[in-house]
């Protein structure tokens, strides 16, 4: 038999959630609306009509679900913390919620209790309402870094002494397309008068990009001056959702049109975390849409990560646009020279169809996006999110859905990426976080099944383990070093 190729003991796996997802018990103890709140209790918004109310009801299974994640053997579990849970209102001159502090210090001391290492993420997309209503939430950058920092401070200072890795801000590029140029996501604003009643969807995703930006190297900043003395060995970082392009063909076209959607759908808010500002490349597409920093604010965000948080699900073919544009298409329109496609110039498809048409397993795609990313920023990479649904699982009977080998394939071939760019010495990868825990409530696609867990949303939400998580126990009780 071949030799098991290892990662270090230290190597984190586990799962991933966030609150608004999760939680539920939107309006208890003392928590107060968050945008996702109000953008999901309208059925338009969500293709089941549903919303986050109840979701898995995590925040009252709480104990229930870590025992079941310490059944699947992981060693860190990502979740997120709910603004409005621990500053119901917000603002920085706001009170906080001792309810909300005691149930997150709680939950967190139970995850060590139990040999879980958390990995709580700051800003998951749930701003709260009354920050939305006040200045519109990250569209007003002087008033919302604000807002943040205390927020963050907060966090810190009732969690700070057991946390050892933070996560600021989640997909600042996703929340702000889906939720500023599409209107698919909360706050729902875009240029569509059917979907937004007001909204630029050519202008308003920069600004919001620029604050999450603000957000994030003020935050890193308030951590090394007031934190990180005493926390030395505590490492932050920002996490970027990057899908690989992959050149259409072998023309120029197309290899001008790839580089142009890594820049503009990830890089865009990755490079000024490293470099400072955004890259020439950008504003020469982007031109005065584009917001800019201060020189301050360059110095700030310049080396600001300690490492390089990627979620990532598939990868695309990328070419020159052939096709018109449509009136209301405006995630083209901020895109307009470049398509990109499932299909490669060989007709071939980029990978089997899963359970989201967005979502094709392409492993290999998975291998040159962390070379491209270790190449360009030479940093330590944590995987923080991966993860796929199976064909058609959303409507599968429990018995057949539980049986997900699709995930499983999925999952082995991915991971295994990792193990070889790992033993090959290419990129030093840390950790393999798992998108998802529990099958929960998926923003605008409603409750879906991303989860190694089944959640029967129509019986009393009882959890069951489908086979992947089982297969994941055992591929790292083989892989991991003892």
């Amino acid at each position: 038999m071949p030799e098991i190729k290892k990662l270090p003991k230290d190597f984190l796996w586990g799962y991933a959630t966030a609150s608004y997802q999760v939680e539920g018990a939107c309006e208890q103890d003392g928590r107060e609306l968050s945008i996702w709140d109000t953008f999901s209790r309208d059925p338009t918004h969500t293709e089941d009509g549903k919303s986050g109310d109840v979701a898995t009801d995590s925040y009252n299974r709480w104990e229930e679900d870590i025992a079941l994640m310490k059944s699947y053997g992981v060693n860190a579990y990502r979740f997120s913390l709910s603004w409005s849970r621990i500053i119901p209102k917000g603002g920085r001159d706001d009170p906080v919620n001792p309810e909300g502090i005691a149930f997150y210090r709680n939950f967190i001391l139970k995850l060590l209790e139990n040999g879980i290492k958390p990995m709580p993420t700051i800003f998951h997309w749930d701003t709260p309402q009354a920050l939305q209503d006040k200045y519109l939430g990250f569209l007003n950058k002087d008033e919302i870094v604000q807002d943040f920092v205390r927020y963050a401070d907060v966090c810190f200072e009732n969690f700070g002494d057991l946390v050892e890795t933070w996560l600021t801000i989640n997909e600042p590029n996703i929340y702000s397309i889906l939720g500023h140029c599409i209107g698919a996501h909360a706050p729902g604003r875009s240029s569509d008068r059917t979907k937004s009643p007001e909204g630029n969807s050519l202008t308003e995703p920069y600004i919001v990009g620029h604050s999450l930006l603000v957000c994030h190297a003020r935050t890193i900043n308030l951590w090394r001056t007031k934190y990180k003395q005493k926390y030395p060995h505590v490492k932050l970082g920002i996490v970027i959702n990057v899908n690989w392009g992959e050149p259409y063909d072998s023309s120029e076209g197309s290899k001008e049109a790839a580089e142009e959607f890594m820049h503009k759908a990830s890089l865009w808010l990755s490079d000024p975390v490293y470099f400072g500002d955004y890259s020439d490349y950008l504003k020469s597409k982007v031109g005065d849409r584009l917001p800019v920093f201060t020189e301050e604010e360059k110095s700030l965000l310049k080396g600001s990560n300690d490492f390089f948080g990627l979620n990532h699900y598939t990868a695309y073919y990328i070419k020159k646009r052939t096709t018109p544009i449509g009136p209301t298409d405006f995630m083209a329109q901020l895109m307009p020279d470049i398509e990109p496609t499932q299909i490669g110039s060989d007709g071939k498809e980029i990978g089997p169809k899963a359970g989201l048409s967005w979502v094709r397993p392409v492993a290999w795609g998975f291998r040159k996006l962390l070379e491209y990313l270790y190449d360009r920023y030479h940093q330590d990479i944590y995987i923080t999110e991966n993860g796929v649904i199976c064909p058609n699982e959303r409507n599968l009977p429990r018995e057949v859905g539980l049986k997900d080998q699709f995930r499983i394939d999925y999952f082995k071939d991915y991971a295994n990426q990792i193990i070889d760019l790992v033993n090959e010495g290419r990129v030093p990868v840390k950790s393999y976080i798992i998108w998802s825990f529990l099958d929960n409530f998926e923003w605008q696609e409603g409750f879906t099944r991303f989860g190694v867990t089944w959640v029967d949303f129509d019986d009393k939400l009882t959890r069951y383990p489908k086979d992947s998580a089982g297969y994941i126990k055992k591929f790292f009780e083989d892989h991991l070093e003892k």
